[in-house]
């Protein structure tokens, strides 16, 4: 038992310097995908640092080329299969937790984004005060491929994005690189790669949680990235509002395919493949997460995603994430058989259901950490 503890501490670093906590996740050879006990460590970590005066403030990085591509989700498949879809369930209860305490931290979070950054790793370090991008920062929500759709508050973060690129992010699974993060809000500052062990150390030395004298610090270490020629965010963004602020996937995909018509344009015909090949259920119920999102705060947010990513996890009205994960994760053929098949056979009273309780006597809503006996910065305060 002690050495099961230990190789889990082990894929969770800590190394304490003066004011700071640096968490490194430790996991390369699987780009740093998170398991159920390193959501625990973290947790514990985030639960007891906020307790402690000496801690000022928490740096959380990557080992390896990634950052974090989520969560280990084809062990959790396994696990479920071996068990039943509660482990899944318990997984992203745990998981939406720890998003919550972060998102409503009391301390600035500092996240060092030097590699792939995808789904719950976006979830552990968007949420946070400070996210540093580097030119080797690949940020991506890639669920919709996967039969499950973008969570961990994303429908909140998304949704805050400029005009409606939000919603073909989550819906495309786009990647952006760290230039288009900064640009569209999602990174606060962009620091070349070779610089952040200055970054570091200049961080551990202050003796502040004042997020002013934070932000001047990583500022020094900062530069203006230019975006890329062919980035969406220079030249798409007119076509996307047009496409993507459409009230439903059907009238976004009939948008697009109206743009194919009267501009010969390569991304736009591949746009429209990507949706046409992802789950038509996770298609819809993003949309409708999202637009809901962009009313809500972020725990209301977590709330309505627990009780989607619930009905999910139970697969009873659709079975699309284990076909997902067959397709892509275990067998990998990239040939899933999704059901229902088409985005035509998938009423909004079936949508409906997902943001429901769901009716089992053991599931609850969400509970939520109690965040009331810490003074919030205005920042956190804002995201409720």
């Amino acid at each position: 038992m002690a050495s099961s503890v230990s190789s889990q501490q082990d894929k969770v670093l800590v190394e304490a310097n003066s004011f700071a906590r640096i968490i490194t996740l430790n996991r390369p050879k699987q780009l740093n995908a998170l398991s159920f006990q390193m959501i625990s460590r973290l947790l514990e970590l985030f639960l007891a640092y906020e307790e402690d005066p000496n801690v000022k403030l928490i740096i959380l990085k990557g080992k390896g080329r990634a950052f974090s591509v989520g969560g280990d989700v084809a062990t959790l498949v396994r696990d479920m299969r071996a068990d039943d879809w509660r482990v899944g369930a318990n997984f992203f209860s745990q998981v939406f937790k720890l998003i919550y305490l972060i998102a409503t931290y009391s301390k600035p979070q500092v996240s060092i984004l030097n590699g792939i950054v995808m789904g719950g790793g976006a979830g552990i370090s968007v949420h946070g005060r400070f996210r540093v991008a580097t030119e080797n920062t690949s940020f991506a929500m890639p669920e919709a491929a996967l039969g499950l759709f973008p969570d961990v508050a994303a429908s909140y973060f998304l949704s805050r994005f400029p005009g409606f690129l939000g919603e073909y992010v989550g819906l495309t699974g786009s990647r952006l690189d760290g230039a288009e993060m900064l640009a569209c809000g999602l990174a606060t500052h962009f620091v070349p790669s070779a610089k952040l062990p200055l970054l570091e150390a200049a961080l551990c030395d202050v003796d502040s949680s004042d997020p002013v004298i934070i932000s001047s610090i990583i500022d020094q270490y900062s530069k203006q990235p230019s975006l890329k020629e062919l980035s969406v965010y220079n030249r798409r963004l007119d076509v996307i509002d047009r496409c993507f602020s459409q009230r439903t996937v059907e009238e976004i995909i009939s948008a697009l395919e109206r743009e194919d018509v009267h501009q010969s344009d390569s991304w736009i015909s591949a746009t429209i493949q990507t949706l046409k090949k992802s789950s038509p259920t996770s298609l819809k119920i993003f949309l409708r997460s999202i637009r809901e999102g962009r009313l809500q705060g972020v725990g209301q947010c977590l709330v309505r995603e627990y009780r989607m990513v619930s009905h999910v996890m139970q697969g009873e009205l659709s079975k699309d994430f284990f076909e997902g994960c067959r397709a892509t994760l275990l067998d990998k053929d990239k040939n899933p058989n999704w059901e229902p098949s088409k985005l035509e056979l998938i009423d909004d009273a079936r949508v409906d259901c997902y943001f429901c309780k769901v009716k089992h006597e053991e599931w609850e809503d969400l509970k939520l950490p109690n965040r009331s006996q810490f003074e919030l910065p205005p920042y956190a305060i804002a995201k409720l």
